[in-house]
C-alpha cells in the first residue's frame, strides 16, 4: 500500500499552494496575509482530494 493512497493528495496540494505562490508574487513581493492564502489554499487542498475517494478499478 505505502504512499500511493496520500499521492494524489500531495500533488493537489502542492498544486494550489504553487498556484497561490504564484499569484502572491506578482508583485515581487509575498506579504505576510498572502503566506496564510498560501498555507490555507495548500492544506485545504491536501484535505479535500484526500477525502475524494478513488474510482474503483475496473
Amino acid at each position: 500500500m505505502g504512499w500511493k493512497p496520500y499521492a494524489k493528495a500531495i500533488v493537489g496540494g502542492a498544486v494550489a499552494g504553487l498556484t497561490a505562490l504564484g499569484t502572491a508574487l506578482a508583485d515581487n513581493h509575498v506579504t505576510p496575509s498572502e503566506w496564510v492564502g498560501v498555507a490555507i489554499a495548500t492544506l485545504a487542498a491536501l484535505g479535500i482530494v484526500y477525502a475524494v475517494p478513488n474510482r474503483p478499478a475496473g
